[in-house]
């Protein structure tokens, strides 16, 4: 097979007391995402869906909250350690597009960064990471701002010999 896509989805609740953390990116906000991790609802998305690519389970299999070693990590060396396994199974990153469910803040001032952070992590060129942000319109825990989701979508194609 040339070609694997992968679907991430991930979810966070919003609490006081932890910074924000996208893309890599600290954003200032009130609130941050609880989690085990820092708690990076893009980048575990976008985890998730490398694995999925891969038929390698998920990231709470290969990170699990019961591990001490992964507690308040940055999920940048989460992504770095998936993408070494991607590239061990022989595969590489075509493209990501990554979309961001959250009433606020707005991150466009934050998406290059973001880009850059997570072009660098999987050894790709920028313009191959797309992030799209989409408010839930006040509907549900996103539009009470309860926390935020996101969906990724990876392409990786079969490493040349």
């Amino acid at each position: 097979m040339q070609f694997k896509v992968g679907l991430g989805y991930d979810v966070h609740r919003l609490t006081a007391g932890r910074k924000l953390i996208l893309g890599g990116v600290e954003i200032p906000y009130p609130k941050g995402l609880d989690g085990h991790s820092d708690a990076d609802v893009l980048l575990h998305a976008l985890c998730d869906a490398l694995l999925g690519a891969l038929g390698a389970g998920d990231i709470g299999e290969l990170f699990p909250n019961t591990d001490e070693r992964f507690r308040n990590i940055s999920s940048l060396l989460l992504l770095e350690k998936v993408n070494n396994l991607v590239q061990e199974k022989g595969f590489k990153v075509e493209n990501v597009d990554l979309v961001l469910l959250a009433e606020e803040p707005n991150i466009k001032a934050y998406k290059a960064e973001m880009r850059f952070n997570i072009a660098f992590r999987l050894a790709i060129d920028e313009s191959l990471v797309n992030i799209k942000a989409t408010t839930q319109e006040k509907l549900g825990f996103v539009g009470r701002k309860e926390g935020m989701a996101a969906y990724a979508v990876v392409l990786l194609q079969k490493a040349k010999s």
